[in-house]
């Protein structure tokens, strides 16, 4: 029997049918690579440009602010010059101070968000504004009246100088006035004192015996007698009248005894006396006399015998001892 003979069947080579996957594999990895690259170059663009938006943001953002910041200094210069308050606005400064500190290094920095307070802070400025206008009108009155006030204060000081020049001259004239009511009245009071005339000293001695001559001896001096005259004066007030005698040694000091002499005032100043006796005037010629006794002996000199009356020496006169 004859065998059959069967053909064989011939195998496909490994080689030949790797290569084919390996090409589409590496085709395929480069299609993905390609995607890749092209997806990370395209995240790059997105992020560069998410970049350059917020810097321009937050440059925008940095630059309102600090524009707020000027104005807002303006502001409370110009509301403290017009005498408001500033505290709020001072506060509302800081605030907007820790802002523009934060904004340096704020990592999540949110347009959104600093536009909000951007806002709230442009709205101050203009909150602000109406209160400059006020302060403005208010200051303006004020300032309408201080002028008003200045010309009414300087209308004021002109009459006050126009008085006191007034009332020096008042003073002046009522001074003028005084003086001659003075020098009248000194004249007057002159006129009217008393005047002692023919004034003559004596001497008594212990008999009695009365000697006159204008020198005596000490021995047969006991007292002492001033004879003188008040000539009528119609000037002179009527009334009793105290007479001062005053008795000078030859040294110049004045003589009395305890209990009898004293001190009166006379041409402005004080006098010590040696006695007084009291005398009714009368509208006449009158004579008066006064007699003393002195119990101090007499020594040799010139004596001198002085007459006061209301406050004027009303005569003079001399004796000498021997």
């Amino acid at each position: 029997m004859d065998t059959e003979e069967i053909p064989t069947q011939e195998m496909p080579s490994p080689r030949h049918g790797t290569l084919p996957v390996l090409v589409g594999t590496l085709v395929g990895t480069l299609a993905l690579l390609a995607y890749l690259f092209a997806g990370a170059r395209n995240e790059t663009a997105e992020v560069q440009k998410l970049l350059t938006t917020k810097v321009e943001q937050f440059a925008l953002v940095q630059l309102r602010l600090d524009s707020i910041a000027k104005a807002l200094d303006l502001k409370i210069a110009e509301v403290h010059r017009l005498g408001g308050n500033v505290l709020e606005l001072q506060r509302i400064r800081r605030q907007l101070d820790a802002d523009t500190k934060k904004l340096k290094y704020d990592l999540r920095f949110s347009e959104q968000q600093y536009l909000l307070k951007i806002s709230d802070y442009e709205q101050v400025l203009l909150d602000s504004e109406n209160d400059l206008r006020r302060l403005r009108a208010e200051n303006t009155t004020l300032l309408g009246q201080a002028r008003q006030l200045e010309a009414e204060k300087q209308l004021i000081l002109t009459q006050n100088e126009g008085l006191r020049r007034e009332k020096e001259a008042l003073a002046q004239t009522i001074g003028d006035y005084s003086r001659q009511n003075e020098e009248l009245k000194n004249q007057v009071t002159r006129a009217s004192a008393l005047k002692a005339v023919n004034m003559e000293i004596r001497t008594l001695a212990h008999n009695g015996r009365e000697r006159r001559g204008g020198v005596y001896k000490a021995a047969r001096i006991d007292r002492l007698k001033i004879t003188f005259s008040l000539p009528a004066n119609p000037l002179a007030s009527r009334g009793p009248k105290d007479i001062y005698l005053r008795l000078l040694d030859p040294n110049g000091a004045v003589l009395s005894d305890s209990g009898v002499g004293g001190v009166l005032r006379a041409d402005e100043r004080e006098l010590g006396y040696t006695y007084r006796q009291t005398v009714m005037l009368e509208d006449n010629d009158q004579s008066v006399s006064l007699i003393f006794h002195l119990e101090a002996p007499y020594t040799p000199g010139l004596y001198t015998v002085e007459l006061y009356a209301e406050g004027y020496r009303i005569g003079e006169g001399q004796f000498k001892v021997k």
